[in-house]
């Protein structure tokens, strides 16, 4: 049943096009209840963000203040391309966090980190438009806009990106939202664990993908550190993910997949988790 929940929360934070918010999404999440801008890459079915926040917001109001982690100014660029691309993802990943928390201060340091880190790797003309109306329009607490701007500037980053033939980057933009929207759903579900909560981490797909990703990187690029760490841990990740006809995700290994993902993104981030 590789559709299930098919990456639910992953697919949020990968490549995506244009936000719909939905006016009465159900309480579980499933393929078929997403709408026509949700895209298939490489197979993979990839939900709109908003849609996914919105079915989340109905499972329970998430705290979201508490999962936002502030970056209290802009986000300075680390590593080569790799790293900055990973860190790219992060960061418009912590975009959707911090408009579900309607933090209007963070949602601006987001904007001008998107447009930092795009500039470091040579998409900064691409986004540029987006950051700017990302700031716009967290000053005037439109969050409906700010999510659609989010959207679109994954989408715009996917595009410059291809143009220049460095789909692999792109693709790590999409790898380094994942970690952190997995990071950010596991720390939802851990709060007030449920079967069907953790079931939203059941993300197998992905999981395989994103390894097919980093093993087509050049050899120089897989040597590096945080390449290595992230394939290491994505490895780790996979059986806690549990099967299909299994009993599915206890609240133990969502918690150690929470605490994967959390590392991960320290280590893009340069930084050490908490």
């Amino acid at each position: 049943m590789n559709e299930r929940t098919l990456c639910a929360l992953a697919g949020v934070f990968s490549l995506a096009g244009t936000a719909v918010l939905s006016a009465a999404p159900a309480k579980t999440i499933s393929v078929g209840q997403f709408p026509k801008e949700a895209q298939l890459v490489e197979r993979v079915l990839v939900p709109v963000p908003s849609e996914v926040f919105a079915v989340l917001d109905k499972l329970g109001k998430p705290n979201w203040p508490d999962v936002l982690r502030a970056q209290k100014g802009l986000a300075t660029p680390a590593g080569g391309k790799e790293q900055i691309s990973l860190m790219l993802g992060a960061v418009i990943a912590e975009g959707f966090i911090a408009v579900e928390a309607e933090n209007a201060e963070e949602v601006k340091n987001i904007g001008n980190s998107v447009r930092s880190l795009a500039k470091a790797i040579g998409v900064e003309k691409a986004v540029s438009r987006r950051a700017n109306s990302i700031v716009e329009y967290a000053e005037k607490r439109k969050w409906a806009e700010v999510r659609k701007e989010l959207d679109l500037a994954l989408t715009d980053v996917r595009q410059a990106m291809m143009e220049l033939n460095s789909e692999s980057l792109a693709q790590l933009v999409s790898l380094g939202g994942w970690l952190r929207g997995t990071e950010a759903l596991a720390s939802v579900v851990n709060k007030a664990y449920s079967k069907d909560g953790a079931e939203l981490l059941h993300q197998p797909v992905l999981i395989e993908h994103f390894h097919v990703q980093l093993q087509a990187l050049s050899e120089k690029a897989r040597k590096e550190a945080v390449i290595a760490k992230i394939q290491n841990g994505l490895t780790l990740i996979r059986p806690l993910m549990g099967t299909d006809d299994g009993p599915g995700i206890s609240e133990k290994e969502a918690r150690e997949i929470g605490k994967i993902c959390a590392e991960l993104v320290a280590a893009v981030s340069g930084k050490t988790s908490k």
